[in-house]
């Protein structure tokens, strides 16, 4: 159950829209300022410390609860849909679909490339981006793991260097610029109000696993491919693979792809590196590729998996690079 404790801020260490990242008397935290308002030095905060307690991997940081400075704060929603619902920090973040219910579900053949885990995301519109430069490519985050867009370091350097053109959070994530309430009106969202040619979709930081095929919300991705096919898009699978993980369930292509690959219900695209060629059954094999690694440079992007990058774990990047160029090549127009 969760752990919370009071603190000071001690000094305001980086600053963006919707969030902070703060220096406390209990060590680093950051502050979601849509749900909690700013924090500022003195200020005494109570603080979640539950992830680092745990010592998760994308944990290190604790997360201000309340600022206890102020004994009342407002900030103006979205509309009338809650996301959080149900829970203290429940936000009237509005969504598109309120507001636009004239929206067309046809996506006519539009890419949607599902990612397992959040570093495949920035591979794969990288690889876009090089490839087809004019593409719009929006990308629409799902609620399987961290639940606040501005948490995304990465999503932010794709954003600012224009690799991203917009951003759709779905289910209970929230924070993008559109706000949707499943996957599937999330991808129409993404095709007729961000215009986009290219979706890539998957959840954010802190993928969740337990070891065991089915225990993850990497199998969050079935459920977009199946919106996707359903809705007239081209679903593409970008396949975990690594040649760098200790652990022997991911080494090659991951068990997650299994798990993903026993629930969808649609006939996808399987994207694979030459390195992995004959590996899964009805594949295709993308090759050349671009070099990765320079790719992610010219995209400002900083990417690891689990600590490592391209040079550590060559194939995690090149099977994410195949996802995103097998994209490229079926954008019409771009």
């Amino acid at each position: 159950m969760p752990s919370y404790l009071t603190a000071t801020v001690t000094e305001v260490l980086v600053e963006r829209p919707g969030l902070q990242r703060v220096a406390t008397s209990e060590g680093r935290a950051y502050a979601l300022t849509a749900l909690t308002g700013s924090v500022a030095v003195g200020d005494e905060v109570v603080l979640n410390t539950t992830a680092v307690e745990l010592g998760l991997g994308t944990g290190g940081w604790h997360v201000v609860h309340w600022n206890l400075t102020r004994r009342q704060w407002h900030a103006p929603g979205g509309g009338h849909i809650v996301k959080l619902r149900y829970t203290s920090l429940q936000a009237d973040t509005g969504s598109a679909e309120e507001h636009h219910p004239e929206l067309g579900t046809d996506l006519g053949g539009m890419p949607v490339v599902a990612c397992t885990v959040h570093s495949q995301v920035a591979v794969v519109a990288a690889v876009v981006r090089q490839l087809r430069p004019a593409a719009r490519i929006t990308f629409v985050m799902t609620d399987g793991a961290a639940l606040p867009i501005v948490i995304s370091d990465l999503v932010h350097a794709l954003r600012q260097g224009g690799v991203l053109d917009a951003t759709v959070t779905a289910g209970h994530a929230f924070g993008g610029e559109h706000e949707a309430v499943t996957v599937a009106s999330a991808l129409t969202v993404a095709r007729h109000l961000t215009g986009a040619d290219v979706v890539v979709a998957g959840m954010g930081p802190g993928v969740v696993g337990t070891a065991s095929m089915l225990g993850t919300t990497a199998v969050d991705a079935a459920t977009v491919l199946d919106a996707a096919a359903a809705l007239g898009a081209v679903p593409i699978l970008a396949v975990r693979a690594s040649e760098g993980d200790a652990r022997p369930r991911h080494q090659g292509i991951s068990h997650h792809v299994a798990g993903v690959l026993s629930l969808t219900h649609a006939t996808i695209h399987l994207p694979l590196p030459a390195l992995l060629a004959g590996a899964l059954p009805g594949a295709t094999v993308v090759d050349p590729l671009p070099d990765v690694a320079a790719v992610l440079v010219a995209a400002g992007a900083h990417v690891t998996t689990m600590g490592r990058g391209p040079d550590e774990d060559p194939l995690f990047y090149a099977a994410a690079a195949a996802a995103g160029a097998l994209a490229a090549g079926l954008v019409g127009g771009a």
